[in-house]
């Protein structure tokens, strides 16, 4: 681990903001479904950056920028965690859930077709659970880039799933 990660592990404060977003704002710590639990905040993240994104018009372009830096934040936020666990890709981890969540959405217009949000959740945990290759193998890298990897993976299997099903949608309804 660098000396960045360690000094953050150490430090009380930082520590307690690292392992909040980690679990999920306490989301992870759900005796079931920790995962489905932890994907809700991600939820909450996409209807705050869609009504970001109407301020600042930032488009497509914005919308993956964003997903690509949550994407590259939660690597460190579950390294953090994983290490404060003391357990490979402890179930409270959750911050892998909820921060790849804003890439099924990606170019679908759920705003306007609300379903689609639905869908793009759903998708997200059959897809993350399924870990359709090369998900399940990138799951085995260590720390937190084996944690959110293979979620990002699933997530994009989830975004063309959910295009997908829109393309049919459009074309057939």
């Amino acid at each position: 681990m660098n000396d960045c990660a360690e000094s953050v592990r150490k430090s009380g404060f930082f520590m307690k903001i690292v392992m909040t977003i980690a679990t999920g704002f306490g989301l992870g710590y759900s005796p079931w479904a920790s995962g489905t639990f932890g994907t809700l905040p991600g939820l909450v993240l996409v209807v705050a950056l869609h009504r970001l994104d109407m301020r600042l018009e930032w488009g497509l372009p914005g919308s993956v920028g964003i997903a690509t830096a949550l994407v590259l934040l939660a690597i460190p936020v579950c390294h953090v965690a994983e290490k404060r666990f003391g357990k490979k890709d402890d179930g409270r981890i959750v911050a892998d859930e909820f921060m790849t969540f804003p890439l099924c959405v990606l170019g679908l217009p759920w705003p306007e077709q609300p379903w689609l949000l639905a869908l793009a959740f759903v998708s997200h945990r059959v897809f993350d659970i399924l870990k359709p290759p090369p998900a399940y193998r990138i799951q085995n890298v260590g720390g937190g880039a084996g944690i959110v990897l293979d979620d990002t993976v699933s997530s994009l299997y989830a975004l063309a799933f959910n295009h997908g099903v829109w393309w049919l949608w459009q074309r057939w309804l």
